[in-house]
Parts: C-alpha cells; structure tokens; sequence
C-alpha cells in the first residue's frame, strides 16, 4: 500500500477518537494502553495464521514492543465478546419493522398491553418467553421508546436512540462503527473484498438541500428496515428448525453525515479568487 496514503486514512480514523476521548475526559495515557493492547491481539492473530511457536518474540518484532512489555499485555488482555441485542432492543425492532405489527399506513400498531394478538404481550413473547412482557414494556419506557396511554402502548420514536442511556448509545458507537470499519479494513486487506462497503457523495448543497437529504436518509432507513427484518428473522427461525450451527452475525447499516466543506470559501471572498470547483455528486466504493 502507498505508505502516504495508508497514514492519512489512519489520522482520519484516529481524530474521531481523538474527540471522543478529549470530549469525555479520558486522557491519553488509558487510550495509549488500549492501543497497545489492539496491537498486541492483531499481531498475535497474524502470528496464529503463519503457525509461528515464539509468539511472543514474533509478536515484539511486529509491534515494536519489547517482549516484557509483549508479555505484560497479553496476561492482563481478556477477550470482549460483543454483545447481543437485548430483547428489548428486538422488541423494538420487531415492531416498527413486522408488518403483522403496523398498520395499513406502514405506523407501528397502538397495541392493547395484555390479550391475544395484535398486543404488546403477544408481540414480546414472540421474541421471549425468558422476561416478562411488563419488564419489556417498562424498559421500552425507560428509554423513551414507548408509553403507556392507559391500557394502549404506543411507539414514541422510530428509531432505537435511547435517551438518557450514555452506555448503551457509547454501545452503538463501538458495535456500528467498529463493523463498518472492520468491513472496510477487510476489504482493503483481502484480495477479493469480502463484505458490502459503499457511499455516496456530494457537495456543493446548500443547507437547506442537506435537510432534504436527511429526510431522504430517514425514509429509505425505514423501508430498508421493513424489508430486511422479517426476512432476517425467518432466516433465524429455519436456521433453528433445520438445526444449523447459529455462529455467524451480520450487521447492516445506513448513515449519512454532513459539514461545511474545508475549502469552502468565506462568504465575504469574492467568486473570482475561489479555486475553481465542480460540485459533484458520486459513489464511493470499495475498492
């Protein structure tokens, strides 16, 4: 790879960090021993693949560290195993997505708390029998997600942002992102990229034009939503039926970002002393 152009991506990936960090307190002695540690467990992996026995050698030469230190990392390092949606968050999902839970319009169901179906104890059940439908709905309250209007419950958003819940939106923050970058990672790595990784881009848009792509963002998430859903859950559910090993995840995704162009010039510039720019609108892929 162009050595300029591998470290440009990686200050690009980093900054984010960087703020995230410095924005929360965190100083950079802790982000400097995660680091570490991320160093440690991708090398001994590429040492696993080549079938080397001096790990620990092999994995100092790697990193740069030196084998005390190689040592020290991989004695304190434990495995984190990412966590699995909650049945709440399936609850949830279940609801705007199913169509047997909306409406001829396409809105999630007002639903009765108790009784046969359409009602929200039928609709957690069909996720689990393990909690009960009241701690469902309490936690679906809980996270401003849904209230209860006497014996109905209502959908109060329609995405699964839950207010008041830094650890669980720091959560999204690991799992969504860390994906999509070990996706494009992946990719750029292999020989033939294994996962689906594009964007489109444009610029040259007004304010106004952004918030019109938002909305666009906004309504295409929900039909991708309602088609992939119910078409992942009968997946699960014959994978079940036909007692097939249930190891493999998959996450599917959609963002869009926005923010005044670097370059962009002062309002007060005149037009003539701008560089000359086409505004453009692209895709971006993979390579």
């Amino acid at each position: 790879m162009d050595p300029e152009a591998l470290l440009h991506a990686m200050r690009e990936l980093l900054q984010p960090l960087a703020e995230l960090a410095v924005g929360q307190g965190v100083l950079l002695a802790t982000v400097e021993e995660m680091l570490k540690t991320a160093f440690v467990n991708a090398a001994r992996n590429a040492v696993a693949k080549s079938g080397s026995e001096r790990v620990v050698s092999r994995v100092s030469t790697v990193t740069g560290l030196n084998r005390r230190e190689v040592t020290r990392l991989i004695q304190a390092n434990t495995d984190v195993v990412a966590p699995k949606p909650s049945p709440a968050t399936r609850v949830f999902t279940r609801w705007l997505s199913d169509p047997a839970w909306k409406n001829p319009a396409g809105d999630p169901l007002a639903l009765p708390r108790q009784g046969p179906a359409p009602s929200f104890e039928v609709l957690a059940q069909s996720i689990t029998r393990d909690v009960h439908p009241r701690s469902l709905l309490d936690e679906l309250c809980r996270l401003g997600l849904a209230q209860i209007d006497g014996d109905t419950v209502h959908v109060t958003s329609r995405s699964f942002v839950p207010k008041g819940d830094s650890a669980r939106m720091l959560g999204f923050v690991g799992s969504n992102v860390g994906d999509h970058l070990r996706a494009s990672i992946a990719n750029v790595l292999a020989d033939r990229p294994p996962h689906f990784e594009q964007a489109i881009f444009a610029d040259g848009l007004s304010a106004a034009s952004v918030q019109a792509a938002h909305a666009l963002v906004r309504t295409q998430w929900q039909g991708l939503l309602a088609a992939t859903v119910p078409t992942l859950q009968k997946m699960i559910d014959a994978d079940q039926a036909a007692g097939h090993a249930a190891d493999q995840r998959v996450r599917i995704g959609l963002f869009s970002y926005a923010a005044p162009n670097h370059a962009a010039p002062h309002p007060a510039q005149p037009a003539a002393a701008a560089t000359a720019r086409k505004s453009r609108a692209s895709r971006r892929k993979s390579p």
